[in-house]
């Protein structure tokens, strides 16, 4: 199914701001630089609707799209990074609060999308994260990004190690690569499956 429309709809800073629950939404979260951005671009087929950097933490805010996709209209959710971001304690304790208000508590959320760079191991940020919204009923999908990066036989085996890592079955875990293209399909595919399942 193609993406028909595209479009940046808002960005909220604290709960009070999130738009009103419509369409079914699906977030984007990640460490710093893990490439949210590129990914979401590639998956709508846009060079630029969401900014990209080269400077960890340039999403500061929640960042809301609407799409329209096969006749259906969904919101794609652009969380701000953790981990290296270089901004002070205070700002990553601002931006950890307003996420959790996001996910924990989002009637319109249908799943998480995690990123994680294939070549770089899970930490407890990601371990704790997959806890939490497991305890709060958010399915986890895990992109591993920049597989690019690795020949193909390193590839299987890193997918295998990281998806053992964070215990996930692997339906759940879609190889990627938002400059080569490699995995759109199948994300989408894990996606439309939680879009079209019970909510």
């Amino acid at each position: 199914m193609n993406v028909r429309s595209a479009e940046f709809e808002t960005s909220a800073a604290r709960a009070s701001d999130f738009p009103a629950a419509g369409a079914p939404e699906v977030a984007f979260l990640g460490r710093s630089n893990v490439g949210k951005s590129s990914l979401l671009n590639r998956l709508v087929k846009r060079k630029a609707l969401a900014r990209t950097s080269s400077t960890p933490g340039k999403t500061r805010l929640l960042n809301w799209f609407r799409i329209e996709r096969g006749g259906r209209e969904l919101r794609l959710v652009d969380l701000p990074g953790y981990g290296w971001a270089k901004v002070s304690k205070a700002e990553r304790q601002r931006w950890q609060k307003v996420v959790e208000d996001y996910l924990g508590d989002r009637e319109p959320l249908r799943v998480a999308v995690l990123l994680q760079d294939l070549r770089r191991d899970v930490t407890e940020d990601e371990t704790l994260l997959v806890d939490w919204l497991a305890e709060r009923n958010v399915p986890v999908l895990l992109a591993l990004t920049k597989c690019d990066k690795l020949k193909p036989m390193r590839r299987a085996a890193r997918v295998k190690e990281l998806r053992k890592q964070l215990a996930l079955p692997a339906a759940r875990v879609v190889p990627t690569s938002a400059e080569k293209g490699v995995g759109i399909p199948e994300l989408w595919r894990a996606i439309d499956a939680f879009l079209n399942g019970p909510t």
